[in-house]
């Protein structure tokens, strides 16, 4: 029941979340008109993500090499 309980509330507040997304930007005045931007979007940097994602593979991984080490030592 106590799992249920936090699973329902956890469901819940990630759907929250969704209120306070942004909405879609309107799009050009004509299909003709070229952008001054760079193709493909805004240019958002994803170096930052980049790095959490290859600490966390990284952690991951250790988490994971240490886990069987500490299982072959305490077996033998």
């Amino acid at each position: 029941m106590k799992t249920k309980l936090i699973l329902s509330a956890v469901v819940l507040s990630i759907s929250a979340l969704t209120l306070f997304a942004q909405a879609p930007p309107p799009p050009p005045a004509s299909a003709n008109e070229s952008g001054t931007g760079p193709v493909g979007g805004s240019g958002a940097p994803i170096g930052g993500g980049l790095a959490v994602a290859l600490v966390m593979v990284a952690g991951f991984g250790t988490w994971k090499l240490l886990k069987t080490f500490r299982q072959k030592r305490f077996s033998d």
